[in-house]
């Protein structure tokens, strides 16, 4: 294998590849990232896998020699990205790779080509998204998804794919974030849905390529396909980059009947102005420590710690429509829910301090329905 890349190409190739590669590996083998130059040189293929999540990219070169090797990908990505701008030579020397970019040089130890896994093959592909939607779709509900491995279902992405609309879900039983958005499935009468571990989706939608589509592909196994959800995999692919990953052997939350159909309090408030008078009231309130608002007339008045310990205080308005309510939230649940509203003003509906309240962005006409609905469980108040 001798060829020369462009280090900015390259970089990013790299980069996208090594998402898929594990930090504590099965096998060491598994940290190995394969580039293989394609039978006609004018492309390097790179390549991850740890039986879970697989990740390929292709890259442009000019190749003098045809070849492949495995390499570790996390020391691979971290070189080429600190390479001088420019263009990279790779050579293979035996049983090590030289990588040179500029006045650089570093030889790494390569792996055993013949142990590496086989990748799998694309599922069937069921439709395209816009890159650029379904990217804010995962930024919007991704923080919702559970961190906790002891229940797996918790920690995914549930994509329900109904007609020409995808709605994406995450939950971890504290809140539910869903977003709903337009898709071109290539069966009109599609049905069926898919639990993605969140974490892998959100790797996915950081590597795309703006204003561009993304295919998806979705094998046996998916919700409604007849056969267990552990069977499924789910496949995207834009550009010259594509990922797959097994689905989430779980079902998901009947989520939809979690969302109150009435509420008999509404306030609408700037978001910008109160996401940063929530971080500032929350710095005297630790992770768990409720936030307190109440809710009155036009103003809206934040409020953290109590007794002997340290308080903050701070008022802002808001076009609050109900009785007086006073309602407590985590400050870090009630900032991911604003975060994912996209308009400059925020709804948040009521039913009572108790009970789940649902933030959305402000639509454009009174009956529409919110593409982004949020809904949280409020603390107790002592």
């Amino acid at each position: 294998m001798r060829l020369r890349v462009d280090r900015d190409a390259f970089a990013e190739a790299v980069a996208w590849t090594a998402r898929a590669l594990p930090t504590r590996p099965a096998v060491p083998v598994l940290a190995g990232m394969r580039l293989e130059v394609s039978g006609d040189g004018t492309s390097l293929h790179l390549s991850g896998f740890d039986y879970e999540v697989s990740a390929r990219a292709s890259v442009e070169v000019l190749s003098e020699e045809p070849g492949a090797a495995l390499v570790p990908g996390r020391l691979l990505a971290e070189i080429v990205r600190n390479l001088p701008e420019g263009s990279v030579r790779i050579e293979a020397d035996g049983p090590k790779l030289l990588v040179t970019g500029g006045a650089a040089r570093f030889t790494l130890v390569t792996m055993p080509l013949e142990d590496y896994p086989s990748l799998p093959g694309m599922p069937d592909r069921i439709g395209s998204v816009p890159a650029d939607t379904l990217a804010t779709a995962v930024r919007q509900v991704a923080p919702a998804a559970s961190r906790d491995d002891t229940l797996p279902m918790l920690t995914g992405a549930y994509l329900d794919f109904s007609g020409d609309t995808l709605t994406v879900v995450a939950t971890d039983r504290y809140r539910i974030a869903a977003r709903e958005l337009w898709w071109r499935p290539d069966d009109p009468g599609l049905d069926t849905a898919a639990l993605v571990p969140a974490r892998t989706l959100n790797d996915v939608v950081r590597g795309l390529l703006s204003q561009s589509n993304v295919d998806i592909a979705l094998s046996a196994g998916a919700a409604g396909s007849g056969t267990a959800p552990g069977e499924g995999m789910i496949g995207f692919e834009n550009g010259e980059r594509r990922t797959t990953t097994r689905l989430i052997d779980s079902d998901f939350v009947k989520y939809a009947s979690w969302f109150p159909a009435e509420f008999s309090a509404r306030a609408e408030v700037a978001v910008a102005p109160l996401i940063a008078a929530v971080k500032r009231v929350a710095l005297v309130a630790d992770r768990a420590t409720p936030l307190r608002l109440a809710f009155a007339g036009n103003e809206v008045v934040l409020e953290a710690g109590s007794g002997e310990d340290a308080q903050a205080v701070e008022t802002i308005s808001a076009d609050y429509e109900g009785d007086p309510l006073r309602v407590a939230f985590r400050p870090d649940y009630l900032m991911d829910g604003l975060a994912g509203v996209e308009t400059d003003t925020a709804r948040l509906n009521f039913t009572e301090p108790t009970k789940p309240a649902v933030f959305t962005e402000v639509p454009a006409k009174e009956d529409d329905r919110p593409s982004f609905r949020y809904l949280v469980q409020p603390l107790r108040l002592s």
